[in-house]
């Protein structure tokens, strides 16, 4: 697996893949701030006019926690860009992950898998509709452990395991969707949970890290296409170029 990583590093800033590379990381800049400006606006609205209208709503009872809450929102609004950077990078990356991840995986098996049958690019509209699934059910569980982030340490951890366990989830079944049946790569993923969280854990190490995490689907994307090489083992049906050499 540390083999897999390091290969999948030295590999993001190879001649091949540097074109990739810059696309990549100039779409996740666009969706950031875009998507950190919405955050913004959003939370700046709820701080102005959310409070009054939750107040009518439930009553005068509610107007000092109201209040606090108001107070509180109007602080993350004002670090909205940096927050909405750091909460929705790995969504975002899931996202431009599904635009790039055949071009990475292309280069990936020509130079370390040449001798095996190179994997089937995935329909745009399917690799999309992966990657929109992905971004979405990574906002939900993010969501659902931010108030343990404003309230208890425990929140960060939390983060970092849900990251790995749905961006490992995420690029091992792209990975594996070049070779076999949408079916067929999750029920892979699944019998191999285990190992698939672990290499996860590589993965939300790298989103981790700022600036460099813009370049997460590549470097997640070639990772994994060396681990669905190693789980798979050798398989006679991708080595007939071989085969036809000797």
């Amino acid at each position: 697996m540390l083999d897999a990583a390091v290969k999948a590093l030295s590999q993001m800033i190879s001649p091949p893949m540097r074109s990739i590379l810059w696309r990549s990381i100039g779409l996740a800049l666009v969706l950031i701030i875009v998507l950190a400006i919405g955050l913004q606006r959003l939370l700046s609205w709820f701080a102005t006019y959310g409070e009054v209208w939750l107040e009518g709503l439930l009553g005068p009872g509610w107007h000092t926690s109201l209040e606090v809450l108001s107070w509180i929102v109007s602080i993350a609004a004002g670090l909205g860009v940096v927050f909405g950077a750091v909460f929705l990078m790995p969504a975002i990356t899931s996202l431009v992950a599904s635009l790039f991840v055949d071009d990475v995986a292309d280069i990936v098996e020509r130079e370390h898998y040449p001798a095996e049958r190179p994997g089937v690019a995935l329909p745009i509209n399917q690799a999309i509709f992966e990657g929109v699934k992905t971004a979405l059910l990574t906002i939900l569980v993010y969501l659902a452990a931010l108030p343990l982030v404003l309230f208890a340490g425990a929140g960060f951890l939390i983060f970092f395991l849900a990251t790995a366990w749905l961006l490992g989830r995420e690029y091992f079944e792209l990975a594996a969707m070049r070779f076999r049946s949408p079916e067929e790569a999750k029920a892979m993923r699944r019998d191999n949970a285990a190992t698939i969280f672990t290499a996860g854990l590589f993965i939300a190490a790298f989103v981790s890290i700022p600036i460099l995490n813009l370049a997460t689907p590549i470097f997640a994307m070639a990772f994994m296409v060396h681990m669905h090489k190693r789980l798979s083992g050798p398989r006679p049906e991708l080595i007939e170029p071989a085969r036809q050499m000797r």
